[in-house]
Protein backbone atom coordinates (compact mmCIF):
# COMPACT_ATOMS: atom_id res chain seq x y z
CA UNK A 1 0.00 0.00 0.00
CA UNK A 2 1.28 3.46 -0.89
CA UNK A 3 1.67 5.81 2.06
CA UNK A 4 -1.31 8.13 2.51
CA UNK A 5 0.81 11.28 2.57
CA UNK A 6 2.26 10.23 -0.79
CA UNK A 7 -1.23 9.66 -2.18
CA UNK A 8 -2.28 13.15 -1.06
CA UNK A 9 0.94 14.69 -2.45
CA UNK A 10 0.37 13.10 -5.83
CA UNK A 11 -3.27 14.22 -5.91
CA UNK A 12 -2.22 17.73 -4.86
CA UNK A 13 0.31 17.97 -7.70
CA UNK A 14 -2.34 16.80 -10.16
CA UNK A 15 -4.82 19.38 -8.88
CA UNK A 16 -2.26 22.18 -9.21
CA UNK A 17 -1.55 21.07 -12.76
CA UNK A 18 -5.22 20.75 -13.70
CA UNK A 19 -6.29 23.98 -11.97
CA UNK A 20 -3.38 26.28 -12.83
CA UNK A 21 -1.43 24.46 -15.56
CA UNK A 22 1.61 24.46 -13.31
CA UNK A 23 4.05 21.62 -12.59
CA UNK A 24 5.45 21.69 -9.05
CA UNK A 25 7.89 19.55 -7.09
CA UNK A 26 7.72 18.16 -3.56
CA UNK A 27 9.03 21.41 -2.07
CA UNK A 28 5.71 23.04 -3.01
CA UNK A 29 3.38 20.08 -2.57
CA UNK A 30 4.45 19.42 1.01
CA UNK A 31 1.97 17.39 3.05
CA UNK A 32 2.50 17.43 6.82
CA UNK A 33 0.82 16.36 10.03
CA UNK A 34 -0.74 19.42 11.75
CA UNK A 35 0.12 20.03 15.40
CA UNK A 36 -3.56 20.56 16.18
CA UNK A 37 -5.15 17.14 15.51
CA UNK A 38 -8.61 18.77 15.45
CA UNK A 39 -7.74 20.48 12.17
CA UNK A 40 -7.27 17.19 10.36
CA UNK A 41 -4.99 14.24 9.81
CA UNK A 42 -2.86 16.01 7.20
CA UNK A 43 -2.42 19.58 5.95
CA UNK A 44 -0.61 21.48 3.21
CA UNK A 45 0.52 25.09 2.83
CA UNK A 46 0.97 24.72 -0.95
CA UNK A 47 -1.53 27.51 -1.68
CA UNK A 48 0.54 30.04 0.25
CA UNK A 49 3.70 28.96 -1.57
CA UNK A 50 1.91 29.40 -4.93
CA UNK A 51 0.50 32.84 -4.15
CA UNK A 52 3.47 34.82 -5.42
CA UNK A 53 3.76 32.79 -8.63
CA UNK A 54 0.02 32.88 -9.40
CA UNK A 55 -0.55 36.45 -8.16
CA UNK A 56 -3.63 35.30 -6.28
CA UNK A 57 -4.88 35.32 -2.73
CA UNK A 58 -3.73 32.11 -0.94
CA UNK A 59 -7.24 31.39 0.36
CA UNK A 60 -8.63 31.68 -3.17
CA UNK A 61 -5.97 29.26 -4.45
CA UNK A 62 -6.68 26.88 -1.56
CA UNK A 63 -10.44 26.91 -2.28
CA UNK A 64 -9.81 26.08 -5.94
CA UNK A 65 -7.47 23.21 -5.05
CA UNK A 66 -9.78 21.90 -2.33
CA UNK A 67 -12.66 21.76 -4.79
CA UNK A 68 -10.53 19.76 -7.22
CA UNK A 69 -9.24 17.43 -4.50
CA UNK A 70 -12.72 16.66 -3.18
CA UNK A 71 -13.58 15.01 -6.47
CA UNK A 72 -10.32 13.07 -6.86
CA UNK A 73 -9.00 12.14 -3.42
CA UNK A 74 -11.02 9.21 -2.09
CA UNK A 75 -8.87 8.66 1.02
CA UNK A 76 -10.22 11.89 2.55
CA UNK A 77 -13.73 12.21 3.91
CA UNK A 78 -13.36 15.96 4.50
CA UNK A 79 -11.17 18.60 2.86
CA UNK A 80 -11.37 22.11 4.32
CA UNK A 81 -9.63 25.46 3.93
CA UNK A 82 -8.36 27.60 6.79
CA UNK A 83 -6.77 31.03 6.78
CA UNK A 84 -4.25 32.14 5.69
CA UNK A 85 -4.41 29.39 3.05
CA UNK A 86 -4.04 25.94 4.61
CA UNK A 87 -5.81 22.92 3.14
CA UNK A 88 -6.70 20.34 5.82
CA UNK A 89 -7.51 16.68 5.17
CA UNK A 90 -9.53 14.39 7.41
CA UNK A 91 -9.19 10.78 6.32
CA UNK A 92 -11.98 8.24 6.02
CA UNK A 93 -11.80 5.17 8.25
CA UNK A 94 -11.17 2.76 5.36
CA UNK A 95 -8.03 4.57 4.29
CA UNK A 96 -6.71 4.35 7.85
CA UNK A 97 -7.57 0.72 8.56
CA UNK A 98 -5.94 -0.53 5.36
CA UNK A 99 -2.56 -0.04 7.07
CA UNK A 100 -3.26 -3.05 9.30
CA UNK A 101 -2.84 -5.61 6.52
CA UNK A 102 0.15 -3.72 5.14
CA UNK A 103 1.83 -4.22 8.52
CA UNK A 104 0.68 -7.82 8.98
CA UNK A 105 2.05 -8.75 5.57
CA UNK A 106 5.25 -6.75 5.96
CA UNK A 107 6.06 -8.10 9.45
CA UNK A 108 9.73 -7.38 10.33
CA UNK A 109 10.10 -5.47 7.07
CA UNK A 110 7.37 -2.96 7.86
CA UNK A 111 8.92 0.48 7.95
CA UNK A 112 11.58 -0.32 5.37
CA UNK A 113 11.66 2.22 2.56
CA UNK A 114 13.65 3.08 -0.54
CA UNK A 115 14.64 6.62 0.46
CA UNK A 116 18.35 5.77 0.27
CA UNK A 117 18.06 4.20 -3.17
CA UNK A 118 20.99 1.80 -2.46
CA UNK A 119 23.38 4.72 -1.94
CA UNK A 120 26.60 3.51 -0.34
CA UNK A 121 27.41 5.09 3.02
CA UNK A 122 30.40 4.43 5.27
CA UNK A 123 29.81 5.20 8.92
CA UNK A 124 32.89 5.48 11.14
CA UNK A 125 32.27 5.79 14.84
CA UNK A 126 33.62 5.01 18.32
CA UNK A 127 37.23 4.63 17.04
CA UNK A 128 38.68 4.84 20.55
CA UNK A 129 42.38 4.16 21.04
CA UNK A 130 43.02 0.44 21.67
CA UNK A 131 44.65 1.15 25.02
CA UNK A 132 41.86 0.31 27.46
CA UNK A 133 38.19 -0.35 28.04
CA UNK A 134 35.41 1.58 26.34
CA UNK A 135 33.73 3.86 28.87
CA UNK A 136 30.36 5.61 29.09
CA UNK A 137 31.37 8.42 26.74
CA UNK A 138 32.09 5.79 24.11
CA UNK A 139 28.78 4.13 25.01
CA UNK A 140 26.85 7.21 23.89
CA UNK A 141 28.80 7.33 20.63
CA UNK A 142 28.36 3.58 20.08
CA UNK A 143 24.59 3.56 20.66
CA UNK A 144 23.96 6.63 18.49
CA UNK A 145 26.12 5.41 15.61
CA UNK A 146 24.67 1.91 15.60
CA UNK A 147 21.12 3.29 15.58
CA UNK A 148 22.01 5.56 12.66
CA UNK A 149 23.29 2.51 10.76
CA UNK A 150 20.08 0.58 11.47
CA UNK A 151 17.94 3.49 10.32
CA UNK A 152 19.99 3.96 7.15
CA UNK A 153 19.78 0.25 6.32
CA UNK A 154 16.00 0.27 6.92
CA UNK A 155 15.81 3.23 4.54
CA UNK A 156 17.50 1.51 1.63
CA UNK A 157 21.13 2.61 2.08
CA UNK A 158 24.08 0.25 1.60
CA UNK A 159 25.92 0.80 4.90
CA UNK A 160 29.43 -0.18 5.98
CA UNK A 161 30.12 0.00 9.74
CA UNK A 162 33.74 0.93 10.37
CA UNK A 163 36.10 1.44 13.30
CA UNK A 164 39.33 3.39 12.70
CA UNK A 165 42.07 2.10 14.99
CA UNK A 166 44.53 4.76 16.13
CA UNK A 167 47.51 2.45 16.55
CA UNK A 168 50.40 4.41 15.03
CA UNK A 169 50.96 7.05 17.67
CA UNK A 170 52.77 7.41 20.97
CA UNK A 171 49.78 6.01 22.89
CA UNK A 172 50.60 2.51 21.60
CA UNK A 173 54.23 2.92 22.64
CA UNK A 174 52.99 3.87 26.11
CA UNK A 175 50.74 0.80 26.13
CA UNK A 176 53.69 -1.42 25.25
CA UNK A 177 55.91 0.14 27.90
CA UNK A 178 53.14 -0.16 30.49
CA UNK A 179 52.70 -3.84 29.69
CA UNK A 180 56.44 -4.44 29.97
CA UNK A 181 56.48 -2.77 33.37
CA UNK A 182 53.66 -5.02 34.60
CA UNK A 183 55.35 -8.05 33.00
CA UNK A 184 58.55 -7.36 34.96
CA UNK A 185 56.43 -6.82 38.06
CA UNK A 186 55.06 -10.36 37.68
CA UNK A 187 58.60 -11.70 38.06
CA UNK A 188 59.39 -9.27 40.90
CA UNK A 189 61.70 -7.33 38.61
CA UNK A 190 61.80 -3.55 38.29
CA UNK A 191 60.93 -1.72 35.07
CA UNK A 192 59.69 1.88 35.38
CA UNK A 193 56.07 2.51 34.53
CA UNK A 194 55.96 5.55 32.19
CA UNK A 195 54.51 8.71 33.69
CA UNK A 196 52.04 8.84 30.79
CA UNK A 197 51.53 5.07 30.91
CA UNK A 198 48.38 3.05 31.52
CA UNK A 199 47.64 1.98 35.09
CA UNK A 200 44.31 0.21 34.57
CA UNK A 201 43.72 -3.31 35.81
CA UNK A 202 43.19 -4.65 32.28
CA UNK A 203 46.78 -3.69 31.36
CA UNK A 204 48.06 -5.61 34.36
CA UNK A 205 45.91 -8.61 33.42
CA UNK A 206 47.24 -8.69 29.84
CA UNK A 207 50.84 -8.44 31.08
CA UNK A 208 50.34 -11.27 33.57
CA UNK A 209 48.72 -13.36 30.82
CA UNK A 210 51.83 -12.87 28.66
CA UNK A 211 54.04 -13.85 31.60
CA UNK A 212 52.10 -17.05 32.20
CA UNK A 213 52.14 -17.93 28.51
CA UNK A 214 55.71 -16.94 27.55
CA UNK A 215 57.53 -17.29 30.83
CA UNK A 216 60.48 -15.01 31.54
CA UNK A 217 61.86 -15.01 27.97
CA UNK A 218 61.25 -11.27 27.55
CA UNK A 219 63.15 -10.15 30.66
CA UNK A 220 66.51 -10.12 28.86
CA UNK A 221 65.28 -9.83 25.27
CA UNK A 222 66.29 -7.12 22.80
CA UNK A 223 64.46 -3.98 23.93
CA UNK A 224 63.24 -3.03 20.45
CA UNK A 225 61.94 -6.52 19.73
CA UNK A 226 60.34 -6.71 23.16
CA UNK A 227 58.55 -3.38 22.79
CA UNK A 228 57.24 -4.34 19.33
CA UNK A 229 55.93 -7.64 20.70
CA UNK A 230 54.21 -6.11 23.71
CA UNK A 231 52.67 -3.33 21.62
CA UNK A 232 51.22 -5.85 19.16
CA UNK A 233 49.92 -8.22 21.84
CA UNK A 234 48.50 -5.35 23.87
CA UNK A 235 46.79 -3.81 20.87
CA UNK A 236 45.36 -7.17 19.79
CA UNK A 237 44.07 -8.03 23.25
CA UNK A 238 42.51 -4.61 23.76
CA UNK A 239 40.78 -4.77 20.38
CA UNK A 240 39.44 -8.24 21.12
CA UNK A 241 37.99 -6.89 24.36
CA UNK A 242 36.55 -3.82 22.61
CA UNK A 243 34.90 -6.03 19.98
CA UNK A 244 33.49 -8.34 22.66
CA UNK A 245 32.08 -5.47 24.71
CA UNK A 246 30.54 -3.83 21.64
CA UNK A 247 28.82 -7.09 20.68
CA UNK A 248 27.45 -7.34 24.22
CA UNK A 249 26.14 -3.82 23.63
CA UNK A 250 24.47 -4.87 20.38
CA UNK A 251 27.06 -3.21 18.11
CA UNK A 252 28.75 -5.21 15.36
CA UNK A 253 31.68 -3.63 13.49
CA UNK A 254 32.13 -4.90 9.94
CA UNK A 255 35.38 -3.17 9.03
CA UNK A 256 38.41 -2.48 11.24
CA UNK A 257 40.93 -0.12 9.65
CA UNK A 258 44.35 0.27 11.28
CA UNK A 259 46.13 3.61 11.13
CA UNK A 260 49.37 1.63 10.79
CA UNK A 261 48.10 0.33 7.44
CA UNK A 262 48.80 3.75 5.94
CA UNK A 263 52.45 3.50 6.97
CA UNK A 264 52.89 0.16 5.19
CA UNK A 265 54.52 -0.20 1.75
CA UNK A 266 56.66 2.86 2.42
CA UNK A 267 53.58 5.00 3.18
CA UNK A 268 52.24 4.41 -0.34
CA UNK A 269 48.72 5.74 0.30
CA UNK A 270 49.94 8.75 2.25
CA UNK A 271 52.49 9.62 -0.42
CA UNK A 272 49.83 9.29 -3.14
CA UNK A 273 47.64 11.82 -1.26
CA UNK A 274 50.53 14.23 -0.77
CA UNK A 275 51.49 13.94 -4.43
CA UNK A 276 47.91 14.71 -5.47
CA UNK A 277 47.85 17.70 -3.12
CA UNK A 278 51.18 18.92 -4.47
CA UNK A 279 49.93 18.67 -8.06
CA UNK A 280 46.90 20.75 -7.04
CA UNK A 281 49.20 23.38 -5.53
CA UNK A 282 47.81 22.79 -2.04
CA UNK A 283 51.12 22.52 -0.19
CA UNK A 284 54.04 24.70 0.80
CA UNK A 285 57.10 24.39 3.03
CA UNK A 286 57.86 26.68 5.94
CA UNK A 287 60.28 26.34 8.86
CA UNK A 288 61.24 22.89 7.65
CA UNK A 289 57.63 21.62 7.79
CA UNK A 290 55.11 20.77 5.07
CA UNK A 291 51.88 22.77 5.26
CA UNK A 292 48.41 22.38 3.73
CA UNK A 293 46.78 25.61 2.46
CA UNK A 294 43.62 24.80 4.38
CA UNK A 295 42.65 28.46 4.90
CA UNK A 296 41.80 28.60 1.19
CA UNK A 297 39.07 26.04 1.89
CA UNK A 298 37.40 27.45 5.00
CA UNK A 299 39.86 26.60 7.79
CA UNK A 300 40.94 29.26 10.29
CA UNK A 301 44.65 28.50 9.76
CA UNK A 302 46.87 26.37 7.57
CA UNK A 303 47.70 22.90 8.91
CA UNK A 304 50.97 21.01 9.22
CA UNK A 305 51.07 17.68 7.40
CA UNK A 306 54.72 16.81 7.99
CA UNK A 307 56.57 18.26 10.97
CA UNK A 308 60.07 19.68 10.84
CA UNK A 309 61.44 16.47 12.41
CA UNK A 310 60.05 14.45 9.49
CA UNK A 311 57.15 12.83 11.36
CA UNK A 312 53.61 13.16 10.10
CA UNK A 313 50.83 14.96 11.91
CA UNK A 314 47.73 12.93 12.82
CA UNK A 315 45.81 14.71 10.05
CA UNK A 316 47.97 13.30 7.23
CA UNK A 317 47.20 9.56 7.52
CA UNK A 318 43.59 10.44 8.30
CA UNK A 319 43.27 12.32 5.01
CA UNK A 320 44.60 9.17 3.32
CA UNK A 321 42.08 7.16 5.36
CA UNK A 322 39.12 9.23 4.14
CA UNK A 323 40.34 9.07 0.55
CA UNK A 324 40.64 5.30 0.96
CA UNK A 325 37.00 5.15 2.08
CA UNK A 326 35.91 6.92 -1.11
CA UNK A 327 38.16 4.73 -3.26
CA UNK A 328 36.42 1.68 -1.84
CA UNK A 329 33.18 2.92 -3.39
CA UNK A 330 31.61 4.96 -0.59
CA UNK A 331 30.86 8.48 -1.86
CA UNK A 332 29.04 9.41 1.35
CA UNK A 333 30.95 9.38 4.63
CA UNK A 334 29.59 9.86 8.15
CA UNK A 335 31.92 10.29 11.13
CA UNK A 336 30.88 10.46 14.78
CA UNK A 337 33.47 12.30 16.85
CA UNK A 338 33.82 13.80 20.31
CA UNK A 339 32.75 17.41 20.77
CA UNK A 340 36.40 18.46 21.11
CA UNK A 341 36.97 17.63 17.42
CA UNK A 342 35.15 20.71 16.14
CA UNK A 343 38.18 22.29 14.46
CA UNK A 344 39.32 18.90 13.20
CA UNK A 345 36.06 18.58 11.24
CA UNK A 346 36.80 21.84 9.42
CA UNK A 347 40.29 20.79 8.34
CA UNK A 348 39.21 17.32 7.18
CA UNK A 349 36.36 18.78 5.14
CA UNK A 350 38.81 21.33 3.73
CA UNK A 351 41.18 18.54 2.67
CA UNK A 352 38.48 16.56 0.86
CA UNK A 353 37.16 19.69 -0.84
CA UNK A 354 40.71 20.64 -1.92
CA UNK A 355 41.17 17.17 -3.40
CA UNK A 356 38.13 17.73 -5.60
CA UNK A 357 35.44 15.81 -3.73
CA UNK A 358 31.92 17.28 -3.35
CA UNK A 359 31.32 19.41 -0.24
CA UNK A 360 28.70 17.00 1.06
CA UNK A 361 31.02 13.98 0.88
CA UNK A 362 31.72 14.06 4.62
CA UNK A 363 29.16 14.65 7.37
CA UNK A 364 30.30 14.76 10.98
CA UNK A 365 28.13 14.51 14.08
CA UNK A 366 29.82 15.75 17.24
CA UNK A 367 28.98 13.84 20.42
CA UNK A 368 28.66 15.99 23.52
CA UNK A 369 29.74 14.93 26.99
CA UNK A 370 27.68 12.63 29.21
CA UNK A 371 27.47 12.73 33.00
CA UNK A 372 26.59 9.58 34.90
CA UNK A 373 24.30 10.55 37.79
CA UNK A 374 23.32 8.48 40.82
CA UNK A 375 21.33 9.76 43.81
CA UNK A 376 21.46 13.20 42.21
CA UNK A 377 25.25 13.30 42.17
CA UNK A 378 27.76 12.79 39.39
CA UNK A 379 29.47 9.39 39.33
CA UNK A 380 32.84 9.48 37.58
CA UNK A 381 34.39 6.23 38.66
CA UNK A 382 33.47 2.58 38.86
CA UNK A 383 32.90 1.41 42.44
CA UNK A 384 34.61 -1.87 41.60
CA UNK A 385 37.78 -0.70 39.84
CA UNK A 386 38.09 2.98 40.69
CA UNK A 387 38.36 3.78 36.99
CA UNK A 388 35.84 5.23 34.55
CA UNK A 389 32.63 3.19 34.25
CA UNK A 390 33.02 0.85 31.28
CA UNK A 391 30.39 -0.20 28.76
CA UNK A 392 30.48 -3.73 30.14
CA UNK A 393 29.91 -2.53 33.72
CA UNK A 394 27.07 -0.29 32.57
CA UNK A 395 25.39 -3.17 30.72
CA UNK A 396 25.74 -5.41 33.76
CA UNK A 397 24.36 -2.67 36.02
CA UNK A 398 21.38 -1.15 34.19
CA UNK A 399 21.07 -3.60 31.27
CA UNK A 400 21.82 -3.25 27.57
CA UNK A 401 18.30 -2.10 26.67
CA UNK A 402 18.19 0.71 29.22
CA UNK A 403 21.70 1.86 28.33
CA UNK A 404 20.94 1.93 24.61
CA UNK A 405 17.61 3.69 25.08
CA UNK A 406 18.87 6.40 27.43
CA UNK A 407 21.82 7.23 25.17
CA UNK A 408 19.79 7.56 21.97
CA UNK A 409 16.80 9.32 23.51
CA UNK A 410 18.69 12.62 23.84
CA UNK A 411 20.18 14.45 20.87
CA UNK A 412 23.96 14.08 20.89
CA UNK A 413 24.32 17.79 20.17
CA UNK A 414 23.50 18.56 23.81
CA UNK A 415 25.13 17.52 27.08
CA UNK A 416 23.41 14.64 28.79
CA UNK A 417 22.83 13.44 32.34
CA UNK A 418 22.39 9.66 32.46
CA UNK A 419 20.15 8.87 35.44
CA UNK A 420 21.42 5.48 36.59
CA UNK A 421 18.72 5.16 39.27
CA UNK A 422 15.97 5.64 36.70
CA UNK A 423 17.66 3.29 34.23
CA UNK A 424 17.62 0.51 36.85
CA UNK A 425 13.95 1.04 37.68
CA UNK A 426 11.55 -1.72 36.65
CA UNK A 427 8.35 0.28 36.45
CA UNK A 428 6.55 2.68 34.13
CA UNK A 429 8.69 5.63 35.20
CA UNK A 430 11.47 4.07 33.15
CA UNK A 431 10.62 4.81 29.49
CA UNK A 432 12.29 1.69 28.09
CA UNK A 433 10.46 -0.51 30.60
CA UNK A 434 7.20 1.29 29.72
CA UNK A 435 7.74 0.58 26.01
CA UNK A 436 8.75 -3.04 26.51
CA UNK A 437 5.82 -3.64 28.84
CA UNK A 438 3.46 -2.50 26.08
CA UNK A 439 4.94 -5.13 23.76
CA UNK A 440 4.64 -7.91 26.34
CA UNK A 441 1.06 -6.82 27.12
CA UNK A 442 0.12 -7.11 23.45
CA UNK A 443 1.79 -10.51 23.19
CA UNK A 444 -0.14 -11.82 26.19
CA UNK A 445 -3.41 -10.67 24.63
CA UNK A 446 -2.72 -12.51 21.39
CA UNK A 447 -1.70 -15.64 23.32
CA UNK A 448 -4.76 -15.51 25.59
CA UNK A 449 -6.51 -18.93 25.31
CA UNK A 450 -9.87 -17.27 25.96
CA UNK A 451 -9.62 -15.37 22.67
CA UNK A 452 -10.14 -16.89 19.23
CA UNK A 453 -7.05 -17.71 17.14
CA UNK A 454 -5.67 -14.69 15.36
CA UNK A 455 -6.86 -14.29 11.75
CA UNK A 456 -6.17 -11.57 9.23
CA UNK A 457 -9.31 -9.84 7.98
CA UNK A 458 -10.14 -8.29 4.62
CA UNK A 459 -11.54 -5.17 6.23
CA UNK A 460 -11.69 -3.56 9.65
CA UNK A 461 -14.85 -1.52 9.50
CA UNK A 462 -15.62 -1.82 13.21
CA UNK A 463 -12.47 0.00 14.33
CA UNK A 464 -14.10 3.39 14.77
CA UNK A 465 -13.17 4.38 18.33
CA UNK A 466 -11.25 7.71 18.33
CA UNK A 467 -8.26 6.06 20.03
CA UNK A 468 -8.20 3.34 17.38
CA UNK A 469 -8.18 5.94 14.64
CA UNK A 470 -5.36 7.81 16.38
CA UNK A 471 -3.31 4.62 16.61
CA UNK A 472 -3.94 3.76 12.95
CA UNK A 473 -2.79 7.21 11.93
CA UNK A 474 0.40 6.81 13.97
CA UNK A 475 1.05 3.36 12.52
CA UNK A 476 0.70 4.76 9.01
CA UNK A 477 3.31 7.42 9.82
CA UNK A 478 5.95 4.88 10.86
CA UNK A 479 7.63 4.41 7.48
CA UNK A 480 7.93 8.15 6.92
CA UNK A 481 9.30 8.55 10.44
CA UNK A 482 11.98 5.94 9.73
CA UNK A 483 13.01 7.73 6.53
CA UNK A 484 13.09 11.12 8.28
CA UNK A 485 15.18 9.75 11.16
CA UNK A 486 17.63 8.24 8.67
CA UNK A 487 17.82 11.37 6.53
CA UNK A 488 18.49 13.62 9.52
CA UNK A 489 20.50 11.07 11.54
CA UNK A 490 18.21 11.50 14.56
CA UNK A 491 17.57 8.22 16.40
CA UNK A 492 16.10 10.26 19.27
CA UNK A 493 13.11 11.01 17.05
CA UNK A 494 12.45 7.27 16.88
CA UNK A 495 12.34 7.05 20.68
CA UNK A 496 9.83 9.93 20.60
CA UNK A 497 7.72 7.97 18.10
CA UNK A 498 7.89 4.88 20.32
CA UNK A 499 6.75 6.79 23.38
CA UNK A 500 3.86 8.37 21.49
CA UNK A 501 2.77 4.93 20.28
CA UNK A 502 3.00 3.15 23.63
CA UNK A 503 1.29 5.97 25.54
CA UNK A 504 -1.56 5.83 23.07
CA UNK A 505 -1.67 2.05 23.25
CA UNK A 506 -1.76 1.92 27.07
CA UNK A 507 -4.57 4.47 27.02
CA UNK A 508 -6.42 2.43 24.39
CA UNK A 509 -5.91 -0.79 26.38
CA UNK A 510 -7.51 0.78 29.44
CA UNK A 511 -10.57 2.10 27.59
CA UNK A 512 -11.27 -0.41 24.78
CA UNK A 513 -11.29 -4.10 25.62
CA UNK A 514 -10.06 -6.42 22.90
CA UNK A 515 -12.17 -9.32 24.14
CA UNK A 516 -15.79 -8.52 23.34
CA UNK A 517 -17.70 -11.71 24.10
CA UNK A 518 -20.86 -10.35 22.49
CA UNK A 519 -19.12 -9.29 19.29
CA UNK A 520 -16.66 -11.83 17.87
CA UNK A 521 -16.03 -9.77 14.73
CA UNK A 522 -14.97 -6.71 16.74
CA UNK A 523 -12.72 -8.93 18.87
CA UNK A 524 -10.99 -10.33 15.80
CA UNK A 525 -10.52 -6.89 14.27
CA UNK A 526 -9.04 -5.54 17.50
CA UNK A 527 -6.71 -8.54 17.67
CA UNK A 528 -5.47 -7.65 14.19
CA UNK A 529 -4.92 -4.06 15.28
CA UNK A 530 -3.04 -5.29 18.36
CA UNK A 531 -0.85 -7.49 16.18
CA UNK A 532 -0.10 -4.54 13.87
CA UNK A 533 0.86 -2.32 16.80
CA UNK A 534 3.09 -5.06 18.21
CA UNK A 535 4.94 -5.52 14.91
CA UNK A 536 5.47 -1.78 14.50
CA UNK A 537 6.68 -1.36 18.07
CA UNK A 538 9.12 -4.26 17.76
CA UNK A 539 10.55 -2.82 14.53
CA UNK A 540 10.86 0.62 16.10
CA UNK A 541 12.64 -0.77 19.16
CA UNK A 542 15.04 -2.68 16.92
CA UNK A 543 16.02 0.56 15.20
CA UNK A 544 17.30 1.97 18.50
CA UNK A 545 18.91 -1.31 19.56
CA UNK A 546 16.34 -2.29 22.20
CA UNK A 547 14.75 -5.74 22.52
CA UNK A 548 11.00 -6.41 22.49
CA UNK A 549 10.37 -9.12 25.11
CA UNK A 550 7.24 -11.26 24.95
CA UNK A 551 7.10 -11.56 28.74
CA UNK A 552 8.23 -9.31 31.60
Amino acid sequence: MERIDKIITRALKDSIKNSFDLDVDDSIAVVETPKDKNLGDYATSAAMKLAKTLHKNPVEIAETLAQSLRSSLNVAKEISVAKPGFINFKLNEFSLTSIINTILEGKEDYGKNAYGNHKKVLVEWISANPTGDLHCGHARNAAWGDSICRLLEFSGYDVLREYYINDAGNQIVMLGESLISRYFEYFNQKYPLPEDGYHAEDVKNIAYEIAKQDGDKWLNADSTERLEYFMNVGKTKELEKIDKDLKLYGVVIESWIHETMFYENDQARIKACLKEMEERDLLYEKDGALWFKSTEYGDDKDRVLRKSDGTLSYLTPDIANHVYKIERGYPTLIDLLGADHHSYVTRMKAALKALGYPEDTLTVDLIQMVRMVENGEEVKMSKRTGNAITIRELCEDVGVDAARWFFVSKDVGSHMDFDMDLARTKDNNNPVYYAQYAHSRMHSILENPELPPFVQKEQYDLLTDPKELQILKLLEEFTKTVADCAKNRKPNKMTEYIMNLVKLYHSYYNSCHVNNKDNLELTEQRMALTKAIMITLKNALYLVGVSAPDKM
